[in-house]
């Protein structure tokens, strides 16, 4: 699913058919027109890389950038990547499958490039996959949007069989009961609890109104600034080259001098 705007009304909303519908929405998956031409060229020289901080390895660390991102690897990279990225976006979970370990292991770790997640809103999952992701530390936001966007199709598997009682009552609760509502029924809560967000914890933070409203604001913006109709997109260097996949954006990285 595209949109040109991403405002918190629509998805506040949360309508029960929304609900039922968005189960099976998404993003999309398309070559950008002529993706970062300014980068086609190889670089004349391989940038040097970068030692990691004494008793680190760059994946290790992490910071929350201005722009509401979550920032892996050497914040003086040479090579900035920024992924706009969505929880319930199929093709965003196809990049992390095909990218991640050897995007973080041979990259990041070089000191050269940096990665920074930006979460994306597309429809009523992503808010609460988003308040969970980031109920714990910032150095846990990548690790868990990884390993959330590998166990996504039992997210989509438990809303089809949810029954649209439960959707109903799920998209009419109270907003500070909704989200948790909404991840119940998908397997959000287990999933996150499984993995550190104990239930108490994950709770509170579903509960957070204030915070999904903030979610749904950053995504106004990173749509309204950044020009995002879907996910995943990329910008390298400042330079938006669209949404790629990693096939198409690895040589990108070695020709900016990743190599």
């Amino acid at each position: 699913m595209t949109s040109g705007k991403f405002g918190r009304v629509s998805l506040f909303a949360l309508a029960p058919l929304a609900i039922a519908s968005l189960a099976l929405g998404g993003c999309k998956k398309e070559q950008a027109a002529d993706p970062a031409a300014a980068l086609a060229s190889p670089s004349a020289q391989p940038l040097a890389k970068v030692p990691a901080p004494s008793g680190k390895a760059w994946s290790e660390v992490v910071s929350v950038t201005p722009e509401g991102g979550y920032r892996m690897g050497n914040p003086d990279a040479p090579i900035k990547l920024v992924e706009f990225g969505a929880l319930s976006c199929s093709h965003c979970a196809e990049f992390a499958k095909e990218s991640f370990a050897k995007l973080r292991d041979d990259y990041v770790a070089s000191g050269r490039v940096s990665y920074e997640l930006r979460l994306f809103m597309l429809n009523a999952f992503d808010i609460p996959a988003a308040m969970l992701a980031t109920c714990g530390s910032p150095e846990a936001v990548i690790p868990l949007s990884e390993q959330f966007w590998a166990w996504q199709p039992n997210m989509f598997n438990n809303m089809e069989k949810a029954s649209e009682a439960d959707r109903t009552a799920a998209g009419n609760a109270p907003p500070d009961k909704r989200f948790s509502a909404i991840a119940k029924l998908a397997g959000m809560d287990t999933f996150f609890a499984e993995r550190g967000i104990a239930a108490d914890q994950g709770g509170r933070c579903l509960a957070d109104v204030k915070k999904a409203e903030s979610l749904a604001q950053q995504t106004d913006k990173y749509s309204t600034t950044y020009g995002i109709t879907g996910t995943p997109t990329f910008y390298l260097n400042g330079a938006n080259v669209g949404s790629v996949m990693w096939a198409q954006l690895e040589p990108m990285l070695q020709n900016a001098g990743a190599r």
